[in-house]
């Protein structure tokens, strides 16, 4: 997850209990009872190494398996959804959420100000302030690959697909009281219980599972199926599952195992590749980039971050910190007649047909944002569950300026009339006893539009 800081990791092994072959042709998956393995790390978005465990943020769940076909990177987070659906925005979310650049403090009118003007958010922000947006610890949540992913079988047959890892101990989360207790007095407690279980010999586990979608059924479903805000009813498309992931080794050395994982969602072996998801399209290219700049050019050959089950062919060469033999003499150059790598045509990627169509670029904001968060306030929460949510967004939204707070709870009253009554109810209430607060804001609204030269500035 990009801005991650605040890491934990253990690692383990991913094993097959149930053949999806004719799905997929990853040698990962290619018998029941084999065993691959793997590395997890958990994070949180907006916190700084240091911060604490126990804060409502969404969390990283980055899962890396170390298949004899090079490393496959599952780069998810404990939610099935995200805030935004085109890579466009993800720096812009993630500056959003971080510190004020004149302050350096957090800032609700940030955070609430990017939220109101992307309406697609509306989803990972039910779910955020849900009870689920404190899990207890990491043993106690699922993973999500989240994208959309094609599979291919061995023979060429592509079909979509997500990921899921659904924890065997069971959903359990922190209470905003508790979650603030631990936050002053166990800063690290996701980090301590997971690190203690695993050496207590309680060694936790997921059961992973796939949803698939054929391409016929992606041409015909009611929304776009690479929507990154959305989900696939498991009702019309269930979960099929696949295998356990266990956590049973604690790092040796922090540093070297956790701070310096790198994952990667471009790296997948043959049989699993992207989908047109614009979001995975764009993290595809900007996570490499930002592991070279911040291990260098060569944090592949890290060994946390090394294919070590398959041998590295190919004519990417020197650099600082280069700390293999660097191929020794073998050519750097293709074609070559000596001992170079040679063309592989069973691995080259399935082919994709485009309806002719005309290319330019969109706004997807408007793409029906609110169906899905309709039904997750109205069916899947319990009443006592909807009064915490909007407890929790009230007592987060109240800090924003006044004219922030309006347009917050308007997109929250297009999802449900209740939905966003309550939550302005309560803001009537802190917005009332708030008096004379100690704030100081640096963002005005304007009322003016900007000059020639100020826009040249932008």
């Amino acid at each position: 997850m990009a801005g991650s800081a605040r890491r934990s990791g253990a690692f383990g092994y991913f094993e097959v209990t149930h053949d999806i072959t004719k799905y997929c042709k990853a040698k990962v998956f290619e018998h029941i009872g084999k065993r691959t393995p793997i590395a997890i790390r958990f994070s949180t978005v907006a916190g700084e190494s240091g911060s604490a465990d126990t804060v409502r943020d969404p969390r990283g769940f980055a899962m890396k398996f170390y298949t004899e076909e090079g490393i496959w990177d599952l780069v998810g987070n404990n939610t099935p959804i995200f805030f935004i659906r085109d890579a466009m925005l993800f720096p812009s979310f993630i500056h959003s959420q971080k510190r004020n650049p004149q302050t350096h403090l957090k800032d609700p009118d940030m955070v609430w100000d990017f939220w109101s003007l992307r309406p697609e958010s509306l989803h990972q922000v039910s779910f955020l302030f849900s009870d689920r947006g404190i899990p207890d610890g990491h043993r106690h949540m699922n993973g999500y690959g989240s994208h959309t992913f094609k599979l291919i079988n061995a023979h060429g047959k592509a079909i979509y697909c997500k990921f899921h890892a659904k924890t065997d101990q069971g959903i359990k989360n922190l209470s905003v009281k508790e979650a603030g207790r631990l936050a002053s007095t166990d800063p690290d407690y996701g980090l301590r219980d997971l690190y203690n279980a695993i050496a207590n010999g309680n060694c936790p586990s997921w059961t992973f599972y796939i949803q698939v979608m054929t391409f016929e059924e992606a041409e015909k479903f009611p929304f776009n199926p690479f929507d990154l805000t959305k989900v696939w009813p498991h009702k019309s498309y269930p979960l099929i599952p696949v295998g356990k992931l266990v956590l049973n080794r604690n790092p040796v050395n922090y540093f070297a195992e956790v701070e310096q994982i790198a994952f990667d969602p471009s790296n997948m072996p043959p049989g699993i590749e992207p989908s047109p998801d614009k979001m995975l399209q764009g993290r595809l290219f900007s996570y490499p980039d930002t592991h070279r700049h911040r291990l260098g050019p060569n944090y592949l050959q890290i060994p946390v971050n090394c294919p070590y089950r398959t041998r590295v062919a190919n004519y990417q060469r020197d650099g600082p910190m280069c700390v293999s033999d660097n191929q020794g003499g073998a050519p750097n150059y293709y074609p070559n007649s000596f001992t170079g790598p040679e063309d592989q045509p069973n691995l080259k990627e399935s082919h994709m047909s485009v309806a002719c169509c005309d290319v330019q670029r969109f706004n997807s904001a408007n793409e029906d944002n609110v169906s899905q968060v309709r039904v997750f306030y109205t069916k899947v929460l319990k009443e006592d569950e909807r009064q915490r949510l909007c407890e929790n967004i009230a007592s987060h939204l109240k800090d924003a300026q006044h004219f922030i707070q309006k347009k917050a709870v308007k997109n929250f009253t297009d999802v449900h009339p209740e939905y966003g009554a309550r939550i302005q109810a309560l803001l009537d209430k802190y917005n009332a006893e708030a008096g004379k607060q100690d704030v100081i804001r640096t963002y005005t609204q304007s009322t003016r539009p900007a000059s020639p030269k100020e826009r040249s500035n932008l």
